[in-house]
């Protein structure tokens, strides 16, 4: 299957306030790319946008599988995100949160999956504890076994090692060479080290300078 994520001119203001624009990237399987930038630079917002969270005030973002566009209700199916911002069900275990994503997003037979990914990010031996009693770093390692669950082509990761010891940064290292192999990875951050992840690189400060420069000229 060749898969194709495609940015044309996306540009994204709220209000008076432009974020940023002409935004373009084309993607294909075992591809990367990193979106640089400082705090308030609009790397979250673009990657919302990538996944289908944000709409842009215009430009596009599309999918294709095999030459044919995917319907934007259907980009879930090829997406798995992972941010610090995302929230996880504390009232339930790690294993509890993990099966009512699988039951959201349609899976079948899906126990032996839940524990392949909870081994994977080391929670497995966690597995029944509730999450509200997870450290920050525990909490972050679920939502990768959440983004993972359902071998998602295009993996979105906005500041990817943010609350994690140095384990869970090899982890996230090696979820990242695992996803290029045939998927697509994103990742967002103002980390120099993090950027060695991708082979590609839209750095967000240098694209606004640029435009400040034409808008003088």
């Amino acid at each position: 299957m060749e898969f194709r994520l495609i940015g044309k001119d996306i540009r994204k203001s709220f209000g008076r306030l432009l974020v940023f624009d002409s935004i373009n990237f084309e993607l294909i399987n075992g591809s990367s790319l990193a979106i640089a930038g400082k705090n308030g630079s609009g790397k979250s917002t673009l990657v919302k946008i990538i996944a289908g969270l944000l709409s842009p005030s215009s430009g596009e973002v599309i999918y294709q599988v095999d030459g044919r566009e995917i319907d934007k209700l259907d980009w879930f199916k090829f997406v798995g995100f992972v941010a610090p911002y995302l929230q996880l069900y504390d009232e339930f275990t790690g294993y509890e949160n993990l099966e009512i994503l699988a039951k959201i997003r349609g899976l079948k037979s899906y126990e032996a999956k839940i524990k392949n990914v909870l081994e994977r990010v080391n929670l497995y031996s966690r597995r029944d504890d509730l999450v509200r009693g997870y450290s920050s770093g525990m909490k972050q390692r679920l939502k990768y076994a959440c983004a993972l669950l359902h071998d998602p082509i295009v993996l979105i990761l906005d500041e990817p090692t943010s609350n994690l010891d140095s384990e869970g940064v090899e982890m996230v290292w090696a979820i990242a060479e695992e996803q290029k192999k045939n998927g697509i990875l994103i990742v967002a951050t103002n980390e120099p080290e993090e950027l060695k992840m991708c082979d590609e690189v839209i750095n967000l400060d240098e694209l606004k300078l640029k435009m400040k420069r034409q808008i003088v000229k």
